[in-house]
């Protein structure tokens, strides 16, 4: 998964249902648990909704190549003042961290990558994950001259050894909002020496986005969308809440978060019958692969409560590639852009 630390923080803390796989539980990416079979993209028409053409899984890097201004000296998520002397080798550990860094124009520097880095720049670069759990011994034989990873990359026995052995890792806070997006590419860029090119990036990203937001339709109609995050194959059922991830994309698409608009406050529960009532959503927003696992629209409207929604009523889904869906990162716009032409095909202008 790259971006939904949410969830992690939910199998990992909370109670582990019966047959819940392991790889489930460990600390992972912010987008490595919702990849367990890897995608990339920006979406895939529904039956209500327009015939929307995924965009082919690549990034498109800044014009040119940057010169990194070394040495360049952070501070790292975790507390650590990190010293970067060397870009040449660069280990990303996740793929939205992968895609900033392609993205900036330093994607010839990367040697390896995480198992969510699933866009075309990155396929042939070896994995250093197993189950998406990070192999410290994978990632040192490459020898490194830098290491990116977010805070909830894992396990942190890993992160310490990486470290423990030299390397210079730094850690960053995983994006849970539209309003993170420049920092984020402003603390990558840092990290890497490239600040200039982080302002450029930063500065297209929010045009772009601007761009999209203003193609909203006139009529000002925000549909209810609730965010489900499924996975048949290991039993994982899950209303988004609150702290989801999803509110801060959903609004800026002009719909609103249902599971946010019914009350929950935590970032996920388990799907039932009575929450989703509440919840009352228009339309159901849920990742590729999940909709996929649970046997498409039709296996979707088999959960607790789905088909009684208005939603289900309706068979409007709405879905979104896993790889891009919550990473926050240059490819929001296309994100941003499926989801408004799928929410709101008879208000396009």
């Amino acid at each position: 998964m790259d971006q939904l630390p949410s969830v992690t923080r939910h199998l990992r803390h909370g109670p582990r249902p019966t047959g819940w796989p392991a790889a489930l539980l460990i600390p992972l990416t912010v987008l490595a648990l919702l990849t367990l079979t890897g995608c990339g993209g920006s979406g895939g028409a529904t039956e209500k909704t327009a015939g929307h053409t995924p965009a082919a899984d690549r990034v498109e890097p800044l014009r040119g190549t940057p010169k990194p201004t070394l040495p360049a000296t952070v501070r790292s998520a975790d507390g650590h003042r990190v010293t970067v002397r060397a870009t040449d080798r660069i280990v990303p550990l996740s793929g939205s961290l992968s895609e900033l860094v392609f993205t900036l124009g330093l994607g010839r520097n990367v040697v390896a990558r995480d198992i969510t880095a699933t866009f075309a720049q990155a396929a042939k670069l070896p994995v250093v994950t197993r189950a998406h759990d990070v192999s410290a011994e994978s990632v040192l034989s490459l020898k490194p001259t830098v290491v990116l990873a977010d805070t909830t990359t894992g396990p942190g026995e890993a992160i310490d050894q990486i470290r423990d052995a030299g390397i210079p890792l730094v850690l960053f806070d995983p994006p849970k909002r539209m309003s993170d997006i420049d920092r984020r590419i402003g603390a990558v860029a840092a990290a890497l020496g490239v600040r200039g090119a982080g302002a450029e990036l930063a500065e297209r990203t929010d045009r772009r986005i601007a761009s999209v937001r203003g193609e909203l339709p006139a009529s000002g109609r925000r549909p209810r969308v609730a965010f489900l995050y499924v996975r048949g194959s290991a039993s994982v059922y899950l209303l988004g809440g609150r702290d989801s991830g999803a509110g801060s994309l959903l609004e800026a698409a002009g719909a609103v978060d249902a599971g946010k608009a019914s009350g929950l406050t935590k970032d996920f529960t388990p799907i039932t019958s009575e929450a989703l009532a509440k919840a009352a959503p228009d339309a159901i927003l849920v990742m590729t692969k999940g909709l996929e696992s649970v046997g498409g629209i039709d296996g979707l409207l088999k959960l607790p409560g789905v088909a009684e929604t208005p939603a289900g009523l309706d068979r409007r889904v709405v879905t979104v590639d896993d790889g891009v869906l919550l990473n926050y990162g240059p490819r929001t716009d296309q994100v941003l852009a499926s989801l408004v032409e799928q929410l709101h095909p008879e208000d396009r202008r």
